[in-house]
């Protein structure tokens, strides 16, 4: 899951028509991006996982005391919270999760860091993309206070107003810790031919297990046929 993937899933046919050239093949379709801290289950974004009733949350001293007779679960849990100072922040029930930026990796190119606006709408282009080309899309934030439980990423795309790709991604659970956590996403090659090229809106969300969000993003992009000028 990424920002551009593979073509059907768009609503792109990849059948050339009436002898089309290559400019008439498959488009790719548009994955996965970044996104104010609130409860935002849309109906857009819902899915089943979303409707799970989960379990009472614990603080982290509380965590460190279920269960401490079980010698392989205490140590799974000193694994997971590795150097974090319960006594600072041990008694903190809600977890604060903070999207520091993204990143677009792509080989032979300068990395494309995007820092994340306070309001969660960055102004114009985000950014640019080169039809064709392999790239991973690196995320880094930070984690305080809990832990975090079944971190998440949706992203949704439109073009001309409809929209062409819908997905998401599990990034995993996290403890609290000082330095920022990295994640990057596993090789994608955005779509190609006329009709991929243009310009597209999308939004992006990161919630937990219990469907917090906490960044919402509004944004818009261009694929192109060349990479900007640097």
């Amino acid at each position: 899951m990424s920002l551009v993937s593979g073509a059907r899933d768009m609503g792109f046919d990849d059948k050339n028509k009436d002898g089309a050239g290559d400019d008439d093949e498959a488009v790719g379709s548009l994955g996965r991006q970044m996104s104010e801290s609130s409860l935002c289950a849309t109906e857009e974004e819902e899915d089943d996982d979303s409707k799970l009733h989960l379990g009472p949350q614990y603080t982290i001293k509380e965590h460190l005391e279920k269960d401490k007779d079980d010698e392989s679960l205490r140590k799974w849990k000193e694994q997971l919270l590795g150097s974090v100072d319960v006594t600072n922040i041990g008694e903190t029930l809600d977890p604060e999760v903070r999207i520091l930026s993204l990143a677009i990796l792509s080989p032979g190119r300068p990395d494309i860091v995007l820092l994340v606006p306070e309001n969660g709408n960055p102004k114009g282009m985000w950014f640019t993309l080169k039809e064709g080309s392999k790239y991973n899309l690196k995320f880094t934030f930070q984690v305080n206070n809990n832990i975090v439980s079944g971190l998440r990423y949706t992203n949704t795309v439109w073009k001309t107003g409809v929209k062409v790709d819908r997905g998401k991604e599990m990034l995993g659970t996290f403890s609290p810790q000082l330095e920022p956590y990295n994640h990057v996403m596993p090789e994608e090659t955005t779509p190609s031919g006329m009709f991929a090229r243009g310009s597209y809106s999308a939004r992006t969300k990161f919630l937990d297990d219990d469907n917090k969000c906490y960044l919402e993003i509004n944004y818009s992009f261009d694929i192109r046929k060349e990479w900007p000028a640097v």
